[in-house]
C-alpha cells in the first residue's frame, strides 16, 4: 500500500494549490481527480466563461469603435471560433497544472475517490494511505425541482458551454453571478435574454445602488425581479411576477443558474459533520475528524476560486509551515465579470446597518477619472463607493463598477485586511493616469484633511 504525507481529493483551485504547496515543501503528495485537472474553475467555470466574455467584449468594441476613430465593417460574431479559443485556453492552463504537479513531484491518479476511514482512500480497487486528507471536491450546479427542468432545452452552467450554435432567445433562471455573466455574454452577441430572479434585486452580495445600475446598463436584457418560476416548457418559462400575476418569458433555451451544491459523494463511510451548505470546518479548515480538512466549495464557506486557493494555503501552512494562518473571510474580494464589470470587498452599507455600525460613505463617478474618461467617454457608467467606520475611520468596504474593477479590487482587499484608516490609505501612491486612482478620490470625498 502506498503511504503519503497528504492525500488531496479534487484538483480544482483548492486541491491543486494544496498539492503544489505541499509538494514544494518536499512532502509526498497524492492528488486524486475523477475528471480533468483544474476542476470546475479551469474546465467549466472561471476560465471558459471569461474567455467567452472576452470574445463578446471584443465584438462589442468592434461595433462601437467608430467614436474612437476606428471604423469596422461586416463585424460578425462566430461562436465556433470563440469556442475554439475557449478550449485552447482551457487546455493550455490544464497543461500548466499538470506541469506544476510534475515539477513538485505530486503523484496524480485519475478516478473517483471514496473514504475508507480517516486515513485511507480507495480509487477503484486500490487503497492509498495518508497521514492527512484534504477534501477539495468542489460543487455542482443545484437544479431545483421545477416542472420541466429536465427538458431538452434546459442547460446548466456546465452544459451551456458545450452548445454549438447560439439560441434565438435565452431565459436565465437566477440573477446571481453565474446568471448575470451568461446574460451579459449572450445579450452582447445578439441573443434576446430574459432574467427571472426570485429576489427583489440581482446580485444579492452587491450594494443595491450598483446592482440597479448594472441592470440599467444591460439594456438588451429583460429583468423580472421578485418572480417565482412555476414551470419550464419547450418555448420558455412560466412564472408569477412580483405583483402575483401569471407571466411567461419566451426562450428557445433555458439556463438554470440557481446556485451550487457541495459534492459530498464518497464521504459516507465516515461521520463527517455536514450541513446543507457543506462540510463543517473551523477557521483552520479542520473537520470534526482529526487529520481531515475540507477546502473550497465543499465546505460552503465562500464559493470562490481564490477563496479555495487561500484555504489550501492555510491548511498547508498549518500542517507543515509557519502555523500562523487562518481564514479571515471579511477581506475576500469578489468580482462579476459581466458587461459592465463589478467587484467588491468588505461590508456594503446595508451590511453595516444590519450590524448597527455607524459609518461614513462616499460615492464617486468614474467618469471624473482621467483614464476612465479617455477610454470610455463621459456617457459610460462607473462608480466607486467606500464605507468607513465613523469613529475609527477604518475602511470597511470598497465597491467598484466599471472596466478593470476586478484588477483594482485587490488594493481594497489589502486595505481591509490590514485595517487601514483613511489617513493611512490616502498615503498610497497610484500611477497616473489609472482607474485605480478612483479609490483615493473616494477617500478624499469622505475626508479632505491631509
Amino acid at each position: 500500500m502506498s503511504v503519503y504525507d497528504v492525500i488531496v481529493i479534487g484538483s480544482g483551485p483548492g486541491g491543486y494549490v494544496a498539492a503544489e504547496r505541499a509538494g514544494s515543501l518536499g512532502k509526498k503528495v497524492l492528488l486524486i481527480e475523477k475528471d480533468q485537472l483544474g476542476g470546475v474553475c479551469t474546465n467549466w467555470g472561471c476560465i471558459p466563461t471569461k474567455s467567452l466574455l472576452n470574445s463578446a467584449k471584443q465584438y462589442r468594441h468592434a461595433l462601437e469603435s467608430e467614436k474612437f476613430g476606428v471604423s469596422c465593417s461586416n463585424v460578425v460574431f462566430d461562436l465556433s471560433i470563440a469556442m475554439k479559443w475557449k478550449q485552447e485556453t482551457v487546455e493550455t492552463l490544464r497543461s500548466g497544472i499538470q506541469f506544476l504537479m510534475k515539477s513538485n513531484h505530486v503523484d496524480v491518479v485519475n478516478g473517483e475517490a471514496s473514504l475508507v476511514d480517516e486515513r485511507h482512500v480507495a480509487v477503484a480497487e486500490t487503497v492509498y494511505e495518508g497521514e492527512y486528507i484534504i477534501l477539495a471536491t468542489g460543487s455542482s450546479p443545484a437544479v431545483p425541482p421545477i416542472e420541466g427542468v429536465r427538458g431538452e432545452n434546459v442547460v446548466t452552467s456546465d452544459t451551456i458551454l458545450k452548445i454549438e450554435k447560439l439560441p434565438e432567445s435565452l431565459v436565465v433562471i437566477g440573477g446571481g453571478v453565474i446568471g448575470i455573466e451568461f446574460a451579459s455574454f449572450f445579450s452582447s452577441v445578439g441573443v434576446a435574454v430574459t432574467v427571472v430572479e426570485m429576489l427583489d434585486e440581482i446580485l444579492p452580495m452587491m450594494d443595491g445602488q450598483f446592482a440597479k445600475l448594472i441592470r440599467r446598463e444591460m439594456k438588451d436584457v429583460t429583468f423580472h425581479l421578485g418572480s417565482k418560476v412555476q414551470k419550464i416548457t419547450a418555448d420558455g418559462v412560466h412564472f408569477v411576477d412580483a405583483k402575483g400575476i401569471q407571466a411567461f418569458a419566451k426562450g428557445s433555451m433555458v439556463l438554470v443558474a440557481t446556485g451550487r451544491k457541495p459534492n459530498l459523494k464518497g464521504f459516507e463511510a465516515l461521520q463527517l459533520a455536514t450541513t446543507k451548505a457543506g462540510v463543517v470546518v473551523d477557521e483552520y479548515l479542520r473537520t470534526n475528524i482529526p487529520n481531515i480538512y475540507a477546502i473550497g466549495d465543499v465546505n460552503g464557506k465562500s464559493l470562490l476560486a481564490h477563496s479555495a486557493s487561500r484555504m489550501a494555503e492555510v491548511v498547508i501552512s498549518n500542517l507543515f509551515g509557519s502555523k500562523s494562518m487562518r481564514m479571515r473571510y471579511h477581506a475576500i474580494p469578489w468580482a462579476v465579470y459581466g458587461i459592465p464589470e463589478a467587484a467588491g470587498c468588505g461590508l456594503t452599507e446595508t451590511d453595516a446597518q444590519k450590524q448597527k455600525r455607524e459609518v461614513l460613505t462616499a460615492v464617486v463617478q468614474m467618469r471624473a477619472n482621467g483614464r476612465f474618461l479617455a477610454e470610455n467617454g463621459k456617457r459610460a457608467s462607473g462608480l466607486c463607493k467606500i464605507i468607513v467606520d465613523a469613529h475609527t475611520r477604518v475602511i470597511l468596504g470598497v465597491h467598484l463598477l466599471g472596466p478593470y474593477s476586478s484588477e483594482i479590487i485587490p488594493a481594497a482587499a489589502v486595505m481591509i485586511e490590514a485595517e487601514l484608516r483613511i489617513k493611512e490609505a490616502k498615503e498610497i501612491i497610484y500611477p497616473h493616469p489609472s482607474v485605480a486612482e478612483i479609490i483615493k478620490d473616494a477617500l478624499y470625498a469622505i475626508d479632505q484633511t491631509v
